[in-house]
This record gives structure tokens, sequence and C-alpha cells, in this order.
């Protein structure tokens, strides 16, 4: 993140309200553009974090993404640097007229900035700005929902800077959407999704041109993701990166990020149309009990104090009712 001191953020502020800073930043001279561009930064990083980015990565499930910027991961931490220099280009560019409050102002254009920049990135790497599918790509598929949708999701992400792992194309998260799509949960395995994918490829590949420019280029932009650190003996003991989270809060995050996978599996079950009460009990009993356990008769004792309190919860009646109706309302209300 830029540093830039008070008085580079408060001349931003104060030619905003005088409704010259995209004139002032157009006319300046290298090292003064540099400085007030700096100064946009600083004014607008906060509000991009709080208007948009914190949000998004609730959203998404990332709760240690979502306590500060200093905890985002590296990819999300990208996206966001990504989304405040979109901001600030808008703000140094339309700050034409008077703005008495700039952050209100910012606040108020961060989705038509975000999306103009992520539209801008994808140009700048050559992937399509609006991907929409091809008429042969749709007839080479045969006209199949699922299939020119997936076509559609695939050209996005070639555009996407995140990545999926060691994997190429995020197939866990189109495996959800598959299920949903089709209204199948028989193959929750990513089977299918991989089928489908490399059909969607046989069809792009035919036209070798098309395919090279707006997947295989975009693609070969993307980072393959490495470890933050190499052990300088491999068969030596490793090396950690130094933990600036504290162990609690480490614990809590971990706990939160559970119950969100246990939501998106319960969910999912639901959507299937199993019985309420045995998919909680199940699920509940995955994460945070004993973690073999499908039916509650058969649960074992658990040495993990935290796994036999859930247990043993889970074995009672009343406190099994009280619990699925909680997981339930807190499943359905999302």
């Amino acid at each position: 993140m830029p540093r830039s001191g008070p008085t580079a953020a408060e001349d931003v502020r104060r030619l905003a309200r005088l409704g010259t800073l995209a004139a002032s930043v157009a006319e300046a001279g290298d090292a003064e553009r540099k400085r007030l561009v700096g100064g946009a930064y600083c004014v607008a990083y906060p509000v991009v974090w709080s208007g948009l980015t914190q949000g998004l990565e609730r959203r998404r499930g990332h709760n240690g993404c979502a306590v500060s910027v200093r905890h985002l991961v590296d990819d999300c931490f990208d996206r966001f640097q990504d989304d405040v220099e979109a901001v600030v280009h808008d703000v140094v560019h339309r700050s034409v007229r008077p703005i008495d409050n700039l952050e209100a102002w910012i606040g108020g254009l961060l989705t038509s900035a975000t999306v103009d920049g992520h539209r801008r990135r994808r140009g700048a790497i050559g992937a399509l700005q609006r991907p929409r599918p091809p008429k042969w790509l749709v007839d080479g598929l045969g006209g199949d929902r699922w299939l020119v949708h997936l076509s559609v999701q695939m050209l996005v992400w070639v555009g996407n800077p995140a990545t999926a792992g060691s994997q190429v194309w995020p197939t866990e998260a189109w495996t959800d959407q598959r299920c949903r799509f089709t209204g199948r949960w028989d193959a929750a395995d990513g089977s299918d999704v991989r089928r489908d994918i490399d059909a969607v490829l046989r069809v792009m590949r035919s036209r070798p041109e098309w395919y090279a420019r707006y997947v295989e280029g975009p693609l070969g932009h993307k980072h393959v993701p490495v470890p933050r650190f190499a052990p300088a003996d491999p068969d030596g003991p490793q090396l950690h990166a130094l933990d600036l989270v504290g162990e609690g809060e480490r614990d809590e995050v971990h706990l939160q990020d559970l119950a969100h996978e246990a939501v998106i599996a319960i969910r999912a079950r639901l959507r299937a149309g199993e019985d309420a009460e045995t998919v909680v009990t199940e699920v509940i009993s995955l994460v945070f009990g004993d973690g073999a356990g499908t039916l509650i008769d058969r649960l074992p004792h658990q040495d993990d104090p935290g796994g036999e309190h859930v247990v043993r919860l889970l074995r009672d009646r009343a406190e099994r009712a009280r619990i699925v109706a909680a997981v339930l309302a807190i499943v359905r209300a999302g």
C-alpha cells in the first residue's frame, strides 16, 4: 500500500472540494502526480475495504480475510489492490466538479469503478471483457444449457487473476453450480464437472486461433501458486512463516470456516431432499464431533473434549432437537 503523508491526502480532499482534482493531476509533473495519486490511495483504500472488500470476503466465507487488510491472503489482497487501483483511477479522472465529502463520493462509485477496472484488466491480458459464447460454440455444445453456462464461466475464469490451487479450473465451485443447475446431486466428487470441462475445451479448440486468443493466452497470465518459503534442506525441519495472529483469534477463524463449510454441506443435502434432522446431525457430528460416525447411536467416545461435548449433546434427544432447529434457522436465513 502506498505510503503518503497527510498533506498529500489533505491536498487531494482540498482539490476535490474545489472541483479541480482531475485537472490538477492531469497537469502535474511526474513527482507531483505521484504525490497526488498517493494521496488518493490514502483516501480511497479505507473506503474500499469497509464498503466493498470486507463484505465480499465474508460472503466468500473467508472469515480470516475479513478481519482486516493485513489478514488478507495473497489472492484476496491482490483483488483488494486491484479494486483500490480501479477506484483511484476514477477518483483522479472523474473528479471534475466540487466534491464536499470525497470519502462519501468514493463510496458511491465503488461498484462502477471496480467493474470498469475489472474490464480494463481483462482487456489488457486479451480476455473477453464481457464473456459471451459465440454461436458456433453454442451449436458445438448442442445447445446444452449447463455446458453453455459452463463455457461462460470458463471464459470469465481465464481473465480472473485468482488461481485454483494446483488445478487449472475451480472444479469444486463448479461442482456445486452443476448440482444446483441440473438438480442432480449424485456426482458431488467433481468427476462430472471435469468431463464437462473437457467437452467444452474440445469444442473451443476446434477454432485454434480463437482458443489461443481468448482462452490459452489469458490463462498464461495467471500466477502459479508457490510456497512462501522454500526450506534450505528439503529433508530437514520445515520452516514456518512468522505467525502474526494470536492463537485464540486463529482458532475462532478456524471455527467460523468450519461452520461455513457445514452450512454449505447441509444446504446441498437438504436441496437433494434428505431428512433435515439426519442431515444436520450427521454434518455437525462430522465437522465438530468425532468426524467418523454417521448415525448418532453409533458415535464412539471421544478423546477430544470439544468433540466429546458435541457428541454428548447430539445423543440427547432434546438437545439434538434444539441444535437442529438452530442450525436450520441459520441455513434458511442464508
